[in-house]
């Protein structure tokens, strides 16, 4: 190992993948792996997302073939095939999906010729094949959409011209994820469309089989899912639309309605009125507390999305000063990195602050050290550490929340930037 990075902001591949797997309803994910890979990628990721664990499997519930020497030695593929027939036999899914650890992809047992065997029986079991060390839960994510692609999504379906389907907001390592993905529904069904997400309102293996239908995909992310949306419009003609950052407050929620109404033709005065309603209910809200929330000079820590998302709001429309945003994710296209440098320094109130990407907390809690005018801290429960230390406020929003429950809560659009203002003046 070339680097030790310190408390890192996610997990393996395996965990991103069980991010998804486990947030899709009634969806049993197997693992082909040791031990200990079920309870480190559940407490990993949905662990320290607000203490919400998923409903359906999570933690020892998760079947495991749990390889020692012996599958080390001799192969596990025998030992698979029994933890498969035991879960087909005690769990009651509508899809079991085999991942495999890093011990299953060192010694390279072959899930995907051993779930074949169930598939041509017509039991929905699907293979895949990236182990753990392959990447961070990032990958993960990316990972468990292409499979969704290659096994599940159907081809040929008829256009829904009213249908989308909307990406990159991530269960669990988003630790609003689910709140966030209800404002989005509820804003988009005022449009007259409907929503796939994926992941809320018991959506499962169903909504991802029809989502070739929809007419459009929405991937709130600035860099995420590019292979994905590639794939949907090579596979299935459905083209994407790229929103770069968690839409926060009225601003960039507006921005949103118009980008999605633009692509889809929809009715102008519709929009437009949805538009003038919603904005109309924020600032009615917001010209009640013009003073309660005095000046700040503010620095962000967080993933990509989070990071455009709050480094915008509070710049453009709160107009608190920016000094610096770290963004812990670490995007492997240099494109991708100047679209979130972009994003991050092309405000229309103050300076741009200093941006750096680092995912090293060690090096984080250096590099917040460098500014001395700091006195607000959007971070994750791993700041509040140095918030003491300097006596500033900080204010938790990206992953890991270990300090605070989250349910349904979310900071995004027109609602959500409400609850936003509320906490930041409750943690004052």
């Amino acid at each position: 190992m070339s680097a030790v990075t310190e408390s890192p902001r996610g997990s393996c591949v395996l965990g991103g993948i069980n991010n998804v797997l486990c947030a899709v309803h009634r969806v049993c994910p197997i693992y082909h792996s040791g031990p200990g890979c079920c309870m480190q990628t559940t407490a990993g990721e949905a662990g320290q997302a607000g203490h919400r664990t998923p409903h359906f499997l999570s933690g020892v519930s998760t079947p495991c073939t749990n390889m020692l020497e012996r599958e080390v030695v001799f192969g596990g593929a025998e030992k698979l095939r029994a933890e498969i027939d035991g879960a087909l036999e005690i769990i009651d899914a509508d899809a079991y999906f085999v991942l495999t650890g890093c011990t299953a992809g060192i010694i390279g047992d072959d899930i995907v010729s051993i779930t074949r065997e169930y598939t041509r029986r017509g039991i929905p079991v699907y293979p895949i094949t990236t182990p753990g060390f392959a990447g961070d839960s990032l990958l993960g994510y990316e990972t468990a959409y292409q499979t969704f692609i290659d096994t599940i999504v159907e081809q040929g379906l008829k256009r829904e011209p009213d249908l989308v389907n909307i990406m990159g907001i991530i269960p669990y390592h988003d630790p609003y994820w689910q709140g966030s993905l209800e404002e989005l529904t509820r804003i988009f069904r005022r449009l007259g469309l409907r929503v796939n997400t994926f992941f809320t309102e018991n959506q499962g293996i169903d909504t991802i089989r029809r989502s070739s239908a929809a007419a459009l995909n929405v991937i709130i992310n600035p860099w995420l899912l590019k292979g994905v949306a590639e794939q949907y419009e090579e596979k299935f003609g459905v083209p994407s639309l790229r929103f770069p950052g968690l839409p926060i407050g009225a601003t960039e929620t507006t921005n949103l309605v118009r980008m999605v109404s633009d692509f889809l033709s929809l009715d102008t005065a519709l929009v437009e009125g949805v538009i003038r309603e919603e904005e109309d209910y924020v600032y009615n809200f917001m010209e009640t507390i013009i003073g309660l929330l005095s000046w700040k000079q503010f620095a962000v820590v967080g993933d990509a999305n989070t990071a455009v998302g709050i480094t915008r709001f509070l710049a453009n429309d709160y107009s608190f000063t920016p000094v610096v945003t770290i963004v812990t994710d670490n995007p492997f296209r240099e494109a991708d990195r100047q679209r979130i440098k972009e994003r991050l320094t092309t405000l229309e109130y103050a300076r741009p602050p200093d941006v750096f990407f680092e995912a090293d907390h060690y090096n984080i809690m250096q590099k917040l050290r460098e500014y001395d005018n700091i006195t607000l801290l959007v971070g994750s429960s791993l700041e509040q550490e140095i918030a003491l230390e300097r006596n500033i406020q900080c204010h938790v929003m990206s992953f890991p929340v270990t300090d605070r429950l989250v349910l349904n809560r979310t900071y995004i659009g027109y609602r959500g930037v409400l609850t936003l203002v509320e906490d930041l003046y409750n943690n004052l």
